[in-house]
């Protein structure tokens, strides 16, 4: 998955937002402006871009344990964060799975209101590669 295709994937969620509050080259995504769910770190001629993903605490260990190129996550709580390198190696519905894997978790968190409008927006459905509607 290229960094471009992560990001309009990042997008497509209900309320998603972008923002740069660390400085170029760290993108944030939240819901609802609120609360982090994904954070794209690199991708600009300097390797491959990682991205980091909220994540259920088993299933980030088992994550970590099926493919290489997911660690714990850069930066945040290893516990409930992982990294992705986006080097190709973990096939791209494995990352739009843990993008939605991830959203849901933060959404949750949200209050209430914010929680049941977001997530009744987006139902079952999930991303797919190439659909996601065009930046802006």
């Amino acid at each position: 998955m290229t960094p471009e295709q992560f990001i309009d994937a990042a997008l497509w969620f209900p309320e998603a937002t972008e923002s740069e509050p660390f400085g170029p080259g760290a993108l944030v995504y939240k819901v609802s402006g609120q609360k982090l769910f994904a954070l794209l770190l690199g991708g600009s001629g300097d390797g491959p871009a990682t991205v980091n993903l909220k994540c259920d605490p088993e299933l980030a260990l088992e994550l970590r344990h099926q493919f290489p190129a997911v660690t714990p996550g850069y930066h945040m709580n290893k516990r409930h964060w992982n990294s992705v390198l986006l080097d190709g190696t973990v096939p791209d519905d494995e990352v739009l799975e843990m993008l939605r894997h991830s959203y849901v978790l933060v959404a949750r968190s949200l209050r209430r209101a914010d929680r049941d409008r977001v997530l009744a927006v987006l139902g079952e459905d999930a991303p797919e590669l190439g659909t996601a509607p065009a930046r802006t």
